[in-house]
C-alpha cells in the first residue's frame, strides 16, 4: 500500500510517542498484519471488530457492555485517517 509522505510523518509521530508489544508489526507489515477495527468516530477509539476480541492478550482491547473497542493510538489513526 502507498502512503503518502504526510501520513507517513504523522505515522512516526505517534510510533515515536508509544510501545507496542508487537514491535508495530501492522506497520512494518504494511498494514498486512493487522487487526479488523473500524473508525469509532471523535471518542478516540476504534471498533474491534474480530470475531474473537484480544481482550484477554491486547494491552490496547477495552470492553465494554458486548462491544470491544481498540485503544491503540496507531491503529485508531490507521481506521481513520486509512481507512483500513
Amino acid at each position: 500500500m502507498q502512503i503518502r509522505e504526510r501520513h507517513c510523518q504523522e505515522i512516526q509521530k505517534i510510533m515515536a510517542d508509544m510501545r507496542c508489544p508487537r514491535d508495530f508489526a501492522c506497520y512494518k507489515s504494511r498494514f498486512e498484519d493487522l487487526c479488523e477495527a473500524k473508525d469509532a468516530g471523535p471518542e478516540g477509539l476504534a471498533y474491534c471488530l474480530e470475531e474473537v476480541p484480544f481482550a484477554g492478550w491486547c494491552k490496547f482491547s477495552l470492553s465494554f457492555g458486548k462491544r470491544h473497542f481498540c485503544r491503540c493510538r496507531l491503529r485508531i489513526y490507521i481506521a481513520r485517517v486509512l481507512y483500513i
